[in-house]
């Protein structure tokens, strides 16, 4: 990323500063006539680093050269806190929301600004810890939508409804990479109104980019040249940026066309979407102050691992075996695709989240003590999740907790106490299923869902539930990856209209749960296709358990 706006521009010469200050008096012009030429109203959004706080600063000057009586729409300034932010740039970012809270209202300019968290269910660990998600990778970008779209998209769509419309004001730059640039260049052709390009993804949102033909220098020109009106210190902003491997920021993300933000300053400490965390390194190096975020960077680093199979399910999160074909020294190989962390590793991390939280309250400055890295929320939310949709009663959190933090936990979920089976229950379990741990898995989540029709006043559904249990853990690893196999062979047989090779797979010794649909798939175009559905729909696991009865007298 920041190699691109170099190769686009080199050959370009840059602007000086004369021309600068006219592109800034002409930008002040359209802004003022775009601001007063209509009710919609505005959202910026704001990261707070180089480019966004240049387009804020830009429209704070304009509105503020305006007469009060034409000062009549406000301007709604959001910025997205994924709540894993670099500690340092989030302590930066609260406190120019404070700052400008306070000038707005001082010098009576409209502009109101907004700090957007992803809701508690979208949270980074309710997903990796709670649920099991591996770390983000360019594969699986699980957390862009969740951490930064929704809330930003959430508030968009929130003033639609109020208003009709919206113009959202961005600082996206076509120089920041050749992809960024060909993106604005395909809304540019859409464009209904001069200046305002359509949002793809979120209608009657029309967005407005004005600086987006400004190169780097610009943008730091500007910057330094121009005092902050809002009180903040520019060049406290440019302290930030130097020494940096990448000049670039984590712009606000309203698509997923937004390239991550793992390789710039002003990324999640937790990104695995790069190789290192070059920024957060640069700062624990270059600055003492800061060596207490090391136990950030490890946290990061240990997440990303490369071949992380050993810490996953060889299942899918909804239970099932799923395959992939993956090439491997240039032969195609069909293999599973892992799943979520196992038992082990999601509290494996739980505990290292807690402990690195109690270290950095204990060895940060003063005026980072507070410093939260998992919410209570978020705990609670793990819990629940644990207790309820993967029914490890034996409810380690607390635990765990306790352990970390030297501090009881308080879950703020109402009822969270309320339990029949508990720790106890689940050793003598353990003990029982002697190092089998499908079998223990199964019988846990047969113990809990009877626990959790129990405490419902009716038991509608229960024996699907059940049934679920056998269906996502009754096999043992090996014959439930050979079973997919089988499916596969049955599935590409179904397509190909290979009848033998189905009556092979079907009639065979194999186990054949979940293939009558796959058959029924195919047509019965003879006599001996319809013989053969029916004497597999004999093999099937119900039909033999009841043979016996059947042929009683």
């Amino acid at each position: 990323m920041a190699t691109a706006p170099q190769s686009e521009n080199k050959n370009k010469p840059a602007r000086t500063v004369a021309e600068l200050v006219d592109d800034i008096q002409a930008l002040t012009t359209e802004i003022q006539e775009l601001y007063c030429l209509d009710g919609i109203p505005w959202i910026i959004g704001v990261s707070w680093g180089k480019d966004s706080s240049a387009v804020l600063q830009l429209i704070w000057n304009a509105i503020a050269t305006l007469p009060q009586e034409k000062r009549t729409k406000t301007i709604h300034v959001i910025t997205t806190d994924t709540l894993v932010e670099n500690p340092v740039v989030s302590a930066w970012v609260r406190k120019s929301i404070q700052n400008l809270k306070l000038a707005a209202k001082e010098q009576e300019i409209p502009i109101e600004p907004h700090l957007l968290e992803p809701v508690v269910q979208d949270r980074f660990w309710v997903n990796l810890i709670g649920k099991g998600y591996p770390a983000p990778r360019i594969q699986f970008r699980w957390c862009t939508q969740r951490l930064k779209i929704n809330p930003a998209n959430q508030f968009i769509r929130e003033m639609v409804r109020a208003s009709g419309e919206t113009i959202l004001v961005l600082g996206t730059r076509k120089a920041e990479s050749f992809k960024r640039a060909a993106t604005m260049q395909k809304h540019q052709m859409g464009r209904v109104r001069d200046r305002l390009s359509p949002n793809a993804s979120l209608p009657n949102s029309l967005i407005y980019t004005p600086i987006e033909d400004w190169s780097n220098n610009d943008v730091w020109i500007y910057l330094n040249q121009w005092d902050n009106p809002w009180g903040q210190s520019n060049k406290d902003l440019f302290n930030m940026y130097r020494g940096a491997t990448a000049d670039n920021e984590c712009p606000l993300v309203v698509d997923t066309s937004t390239p991550s933000c793992g390789d710039s300053r002003f990324g999640c400490w937790v990104c695995t979407m790069v190789n290192q965390d070059k920024s957060m390194e640069a700062m624990i190096q270059n600055d003492e102050e800061k060596e207490w975020m090391q136990p950030l960077l490890d946290i990061r680093n240990e997440l990303d691992l490369k071949d992380d199979r050993d810490r996953r399910d060889f299942r899918r999160i909804w239970g099932n075996v799923q395959l992939f074909e993956r090439n491997v020294n240039g032969k195609i190989a069909v293999e599973p695709i892992p799943g979520p962390y196992t038992k082990y590793w999601r509290e494996y991390w739980l505990r290292k989240v807690l402990e690195a939280q109690t270290q950095v309250r204990r060895t940060s400055p003063e005026n980072m003590r507070d410093i939260t890295l998992i919410s209570a929320a978020e705990l609670s939310e793990i819990r629940r999740i644990w207790l309820e949709e993967k029914h490890e009663f034996d409810d380690s959190l607390p635990r765990i907790y306790k352990e970390a933090t030297g501090e009881p936990f308080s879950d703020p979920r109402p009822d969270n106490d309320y339990k029949l089976l508990g720790i106890d229950e689940w050793a003598v379990l353990k003990e029982v299923c002697d190092g089998d741990d499908m079998h223990l898995e199964l019988m846990a989540k047969l113990l809990d869902t009877e626990r959790q029709f129990l405490m419902k006043t009716r038991r509608v559904g229960i024996y699907e539930a059940l049934e679920d249990c056998f269906k996502t853990s009754s096999h043992t690893r090996e014959q439930a990856i050979d079973n997919a196999y089988t499916k596969l062979e049955l599935k590409t047989a179904i397509d190909k209209g290979d009848v033998e090779k189905i009556k092979q797979l079907t009639l065979g010794d194999v186990e054949t749960d979940g293939k009558i649909d796959l058959i029924n798939e195919l047509p019965a175009t003879s006599a001996t296709e319809s013989a053969s559905t029916e004497s597999t729909k004999e093999q099937i696991w119900a039909n033999k358990k009841f043979r016996n009865k059947k042929s009683m007298p």
